[in-house]
C-alpha cells in the first residue's frame, strides 16, 4: 500500500498486497497457471535465481498469484515474508522440519490439532527429537519445561476444539529466554483476532483452508514470520514441493477480501450462542474464550480483539446423543472443517482428532460427547433456533 498511515485490517485484507500484480486495467489478480516462465535475456534469468531480481523461474517454487496471496498474509499478519503451502499440515509439518534436528527438543501441550500432535507422538520422536507435551492450562509447568531447554516452542490458541486459551506474551518470553523460536497457530483467531506476532512470537501459522479462505473450497496453509526464518522454510518447501496451486491461491485471495466482514459476524454469533448453550440444562459444558466462565477469559481479552467463530459444547448422555442430535440439525454441515459461510458441526472424533484414538482422546481431556461448532455467517436466530429444535428433539 502506498499511504504512509497503515490501513485499518478490513481495508488490508481487500486491497494489500495486489497494486503491482494487477495487469492491464484489471481489477482482480489473475490466476496464473503457467509452471514455468520464460526470458529473453538469460543474464536477467540468473539474477531471478540468484535472488538479485524479483521474479519467477518455476511453479514449485514461486507463482505471482501465490505470491500475492502471501504478500496479503504478511501484511495481516504485520510479518518481514511469509510463504505458502498445499494444506494447513503442510505448513505445520514443513516448519516443524525446518527447525528441528535429531538430538532436539521441543516443548508443545496436549491440546494441538490432532495431526500436529501425531507429529509430536509418532513423527518426530522417530527422528530422535524429544517432545515435551505439558498441560495446557498449566503456565507454570510449561515455563519448567522451557526452562530445561528446547529449540521450539509450539503454542495453539484458541486450541482445537475445547478453545483453552494460552498466555502467548508469557509462553514466548520464556522461551526466548532459553533461545526457541516460538510458533503459534493462529488458525482458530485469524489475524482480525489475534496477532501472535506482536505477542512476541517468531513464527505465525494458519491453516489458509479455514476461516482465510472462508468458502469450504480451496486447501492451503501459510506460515509468516522474520525473512531470515522465513527463508528457511521456504527452502524446504520449495524443495519437499508441498506448493499452493495458484487457483487455491485465488481462492484463498478471493476469501481474504471479506475475511474482516465474515469474522465480525462469526464472533457476534458465536458470542451469543455460546451464552445461550450455557443456559441450557441438557448442555453439560460450554467451551469459549468470550465466556466469564473460561478459565482464561481474562487473558482471551488481553491478547485478543474478538473471541472467534468457533465453540463446542458438551451434551448430556453419550455418543449415542451425538448420533441422534447431529442429523438434526438443519443450518450445519456434519463435516470435517471450520471457518466457512456456512455453519459445521461435528465431534472430534470425525473431525479434529479422528486420527486419534479413544484413549488418546480421553487423555487429552476431550469428551466423546463434545460437539465442534463453527459458526457460519448466517442469521444468529436461526442458529440458535436450529440448536434448540435439535436440543429439544435428543433430550
Amino acid at each position: 500500500m502506498s499511504q504512509a498511515k497503515r490501513p485499518h485490517l478490513g481495508t488490508l485484507t481487500v486491497w494489500g498486497g495486489e497494486e503491482t500484480y494487477l495487469m492491464q486495467g484489471a481489477t482482480q489478480v489473475p490466476v496464473v497457471h503457467s509452471v514455468s516462465f520464460g526470458y529473453g535475456d538469460v543474464d536477467e534469468w540468473l539474477d531471478v535465481a540468484l535472488e538479485k531480481k524479483e521474479g519467477h523461474i518455476y511453479g514449485r517454487n514461486s507463482n505471482p498469484t501465490v505470491h500475492v496471496f502471501e504478500e496479503k498474509m504478511c501484511l495481516l499478519e504485520d510479518a518481514e515474508a511469509a510463504t505458502s503451502f498445499s494444506t494447513g499440515m503442510a505448513a505445520i509439518s514443513n516448519t516443524l522440519y525446518t527447525l528441528l534436528r535429531p538430538g532436539d527438543r521441543v516443548v508443545s501441550v496436549k491440546d494441538t490439532y490432532g495431526g500436529t500432535n501425531v507429529i509430536f507422538t509418532e513423527f518426530l520422536p522417530r527422528l530422535n527429537i524429544d517432545v515435551a507435551l505439558c498441560n495446557t492450562t498449566d503456565f507454570a509447568a510449561i515455563e519448567a519445561e522451557i526452562a530445561k531447554g528446547c529449540t521450539v516452542l509450539y503454542l495453539e490458541s484458541p486450541t482445537n476444539p475445547t478453545l483453552k486459551i494460552m498466555d502467548i506474551a508469557r509462553l514466548a518470553q520464556a522461551g526466548k529466554a532459553v533461545g526457541a523460536t516460538v510458533v503459534v497457530d493462529n488458525t482458530f483467531a485469524t489475524p482480525i483476532n489475534q496477532n501472535p506476532l506482536a505477542l512476541g512470537a517468531d513464527l505465525v501459522l494458519h491453516s489458509a483452508t479455514k476461516f482465510l479462505g472462508g468458502h469450504a473450497d480451496a486447501l492451503g496453509g501459510v506460515v509468516c514470520g522474520p525473512k531470515e526464518l522465513i527463508k528457511q522454510i521456504y527452502h524446504y518447501r520449495e524443495i519437499n514441493g508441498a506448493t499452493l496451486h495458484p487457483m487455491a491461491a485465488y481462492l484463498m485471495i478471493r476469501g481474504l477480501k471479506t475475511l474482516h466482514l465474515r469474522v465480525r459476524q462469526q464472533n457476534k454469533s458465536a458470542q451469543t450462542i455460546a451464552e445461550y448453550l450455557a443456559a441450557h440444562p441438557f448442555v453439560k459444558n460450554v467451551h469459549y474464550p468470550g465466556l466469564p466462565s473460561h478459565t482464561h477469559h481474562d487473558i482471551a481479552r488481553k491478547q485478543m480483539r474478538g473471541f472467534g467463530g468457533v465453540l463446542s459444547f458438551e451434551l448430556q448422555g453419550d455418543f449415542d446423543t451425538v448420533r441422534a442430535f447431529l442429523p438434526r440439525l438443519n443450518y450445519a454441515h456434519a463435516a470435517a472443517n471450520l471457518g466457512a459461510v456456512e455453519t459445521i458441526a461435528g465431534p472430534p472424533a470425525t473431525t479434529s482428532h479422528v486420527e486419534c484414538t479413544l484413549e488418546e482422546r480421553q487423555a487429552m481431556g476431550i469428551p466423546e460427547t463434545l460437539i465442534r461448532y463453527s459458526v457460519g455467517i448466517e442469521e444468529t436466530a436461526d442458529l440458535i433456533a436450529d440448536l434448540q429444535q435439535a436440543l429439544n428433539a435428543v433430550q
